[in-house]
């Protein structure tokens, strides 16, 4: 059986290849045809470095971690062929103490597709066909959309992040970067009954984040934010910059929080630590996400969520240099998605 696959061989070089599957499915896959691929933050970085956060690929791989597929064999696993199912992209091992306890991004052998902390690494979804382990595809509710359901993975991040500000819907909330996760966000703050302010650099991705509920957007350079000083309880930091850091100890209120989604990169600007000591707030991280999978997969499901309105465009496997290009020059105002040929 031959299919389609892409393969970022180089930073910004992807090529497009036909490949065979194997003819014997592992006991433990299932066989999926993809439905619908996102791309991530973290693909942009592999994208345009061969790398991420300090980790290197060792050789060419299939970027994509955030999508949905249909079943084309269960290999003697509870699901229906031709179901659409979800796929959590975390292979927890099962048996260390984090998992026991549920912490399954804390998995220390944890594996991941796409990327280079897995090694060997495993190819990702932006490809038409794939195995994945059966414990990691979780059946949904018939005629939800696909291109819908492959908000599940960045979604869940969005809400771990949210669960580790601990947002309730008495509080103020200020999402700094509108990119996708920045979006994703900001639906998840608003689905806790928060209520949500943004910023971003463009008009456009403020008002991507309106359409999904934030009450009020202000544009960096151009509006006023000079008012929003220590008047946030939480400040979810989504854009990836120190100076948004920086504007986020601003705006956070004394004894606030401030949950870090994004992977702050390397840089020379320096941040304003000392607003941490004197203003006594709270920094935590967030990274992947535990039980919130099966929390955004039933967000999916209920329908309450415009994810078009947070869909930029939509491009075949064999033009993921084209979706990924679009994303990496700034064009693009919410998701880019990848679908089958």
């Amino acid at each position: 059986m031959s299919y389609t696959k892409s393969l970022l061989t180089a930073a910004r070089s992807i090529a497009i290849e036909q490949a065979d599957m194997p003819e014997t499915i592992a006991p433990d896959h299932i066989r999926l045809r993809l439905a619908a691929a996102s791309i991530c933050g973290t693909d942009m970085h592999y994208f345009r470095h061969f790398a991420n956060a300090g980790f290197f690929l060792d050789y060419p791989v299939t970027l994509g971690h955030e999508a949905c597929g249909y079943v084309e064999n269960a290999n003697g696993h509870d699901f229906t062929t031709g179901e659409l199912v979800a796929i959590n992209p975390v292979i927890e091992c099962g048996d260390c103490e984090n998992c026991r306890t549920g912490n399954i991004n804390m998995c220390p052998t944890k594996r991941f597709p796409g990327s280079a902390t897995t090694k060997p690494h495993i190819d990702g979804f932006f490809r038409d066909t794939f195995d994945f382990p059966a414990k990691c595809c979780h059946s949904v509710s018939p005629n939800v959309s696909a291109d819908h359901l492959t908000f599940a993975e960045p979604l869940a991040c969005a809400m771990h992040a949210v669960n580790r500000g601990k947002i309730t819907e008495t509080d103020r909330v200020l999402v700094t970067g509108c990119g996708p996760m920045g979006l994703l966000a900001t639906v998840a703050a608003v689905a806790k009954g928060a209520s949500v302010h943004v910023t971003d650099l463009k008009r456009s991705s403020i008002e991507a984040a309106k359409a999904v509920g934030a009450e009020q957007g202000f544009v960096i350079g151009e509006d006023d934010t000079e008012t929003l000083g220590n008047s946030f309880d939480v400040v979810i930091e989504a854009s990836g910059a120190p100076q948004a850091y920086n504007l986020a100890l601003d705006c956070v209120r004394k004894q606030g929080t401030i949950s870090i989604l994004s992977l702050i990169q390397p840089s020379d600007v320096p941040i304003n630590l000392h607003l941490n000591a004197l203003k006594e707030v709270l920094c935590v991280g967030s990274i992947l996400f535990t039980r919130e999978f099966t929390d955004a997969v039933e967000l999916i499901e209920a329908g309450s969520v415009d994810f078009d309105a947070i869909t930029a465009a939509k491009f075949p496997v064999s033009q993921t240099q084209a979706a990924c290009e679009l994303m990496a020059e700034g064009r693009a105002t919410g998701k880019v998605l990848i679908k089958p040929e």
